[in-house]
C-alpha cells in the first residue's frame, strides 16, 4: 500500500514539475526597461546646459523621466507678480506654477505636501529657489491649495508627471489660473521670496522695500546709508504706470553676505526685506541721479 502511495506522489510530482517547465518556456528569459515617453517642448528660454548663482553650479536636466524627490518647498507671490519667470513667460500668482532649479522648462509635476496629504498639479516654468535646503518655490496659488501659505515652508513630494498619469496637463499648456484666489484680499503676510535666476548673467540683490511714492524710497535708502550699509540705491523703470520705487542692496555674490545683510537689515527693524535674482544688472536710479517725483 505504501508502494503504491509512493507511486502517485512521484507521479505527482512529475506532472508540477513539467507543468511549470513549460510555463516558463513561454516567458520572456528577458526584459528591457520601458523607454521614456517623448518629453514636452522644451522653452527657448531657460534651460542652457548649465548656470551660475551665488557661486554654485545648477545642470539641467534633459529629461524630467523618472523624476521623484523629497524636501522642502517654499512660495512667493506679489513681490514677483507680473515679472517674466525664467523661460519668458509672465509669472501670475494666481496660476498653479513653480520655480525649480534643474527640471526642464516646462515640466509638470504633482506637488505632495507631506505634512497634511494636500496634492497640487503645476506646471514649472521659472528657475529656483537658490536657498539652502529647498527644492521647489511654488506659486500663491498653489501654496494655497497645499495649505501653506502661514507657515511659510513644508515638506514636500516631487513627482514627473506623465500621460498616464491621472489630472496630467501637457506642460505646453499654461497653467491654468484660479479664479477663487484671485479674490483673495491684497493684503496678507507673505513668505519672503528667494529669486530667480535664467543665465550665467544672473544678478543678485537684496530688496528692503518698494514704495509708490519715490520720497518714500529716498528715505529708507538714506536711513539705511547713515546706518553705515553700503551699496544702498533705488531702483524703479521708467515708463512703468504706475511707478513703484524699490530699494535693494548689492548686487550680492555669496549666500553668506546675503545671511550677513539680512542680519544687518532686521538690526535696523527694517522687516521684510528678501532675495531678487534679475538676468541682467540692474538699470537704476540712485540719489545721484534724479528720481521722478512720485
Amino acid at each position: 500500500m505504501q508502494h503504491r502511495d509512493d507511486i502517485r506522489f512521484g507521479r505527482v510530482c512529475v506532472g508540477i514539475l513539467t507543468t511549470v517547465l513549460v510555463v516558463s518556456a513561454c516567458v520572456p528569459t528577458s526584459w528591457k526597461h520601458p523607454a521614456p515617453p517623448e518629453s514636452a517642448e522644451r522653452s527657448k528660454k531657460g534651460n542652457p546646459p548649465d548656470y551660475e548663482v551665488f557661486g554654485k553650479r545648477y545642470v539641467v536636466m534633459q529629461s524630467s523621466y523618472g523624476y521623484s524627490e523629497q524636501g522642502i518647498a517654499s512660495w512667493y507671490g506679489s513681490k514677483f507678480h507680473g515679472n517674466p519667470t525664467s523661460n519668458g513667460e509672465t509669472y501670475d500668482m494666481y496660476s498653479m506654477t513653480a520655480a525649480h532649479k534643474t527640471l526642464p522648462l516646462p515640466t509638470t509635476v504633482k506637488v505632495t505636501n507631506l505634512r497634511n496629504g494636500r496634492s497640487v498639479i503645476v506646471r514649472v516654468n521659472d528657475r529656483g529657489p537658490f536657498v539652502p535646503k529647498r527644492i521647489i518655490d511654488l506659486s500663491y496659488s498653489a501654496a494655497r491649495k497645499l495649505d501653506m501659505l502661514q507657515a511659510g515652508t513644508t515638506q514636500v513630494e516631487i513627482v514627473a508627471m506623465t500621460e498616464s498619469n491621472p489630472g496630467y496637463i501637457p506642460a505646453s499648456v499654461p497653467a491654468e489660473r484660479s479664479p477663487s484666489d484671485t479674490a483673495v484680499a491684497a493684503n496678507r503676510t507673505e513668505q519672503p521670496a528667494t529669486g530667480r535666476a535664467a543665465t550665467t548673467l544672473a544678478v543678485a540683490y537684496f530688496q528692503v522695500g518698494a514704495f509708490g511714492e519715490s520720497i518714500n524710497a529716498r528715505l529708507l535708502m538714506n536711513r539705511l546709508q547713515s546706518d553705515g550699509l553700503d551699496d544702498v540705491f533705488v531702483h524703479y523703470e521708467p515708463g512703468v504706470v504706475p511707478a513703484l520705487y524699490r530699494v535693494r542692496i548689492g548686487p550680492v555674490e555669496t549666500v553668506d553676505e546675503f545671511q550677513q545683510l539680512v542680519k544687518q537689515v532686521e538690526a535696523l527693524n527694517v522687516m521684510g526685506g528678501h532675495l531678487v535674482v534679475e538676468a541682467s544688472p540692474a538699470v537704476s536710479q540712485t540719489l545721484s541721479g534724479r528720481l521722478p517725483d512720485g
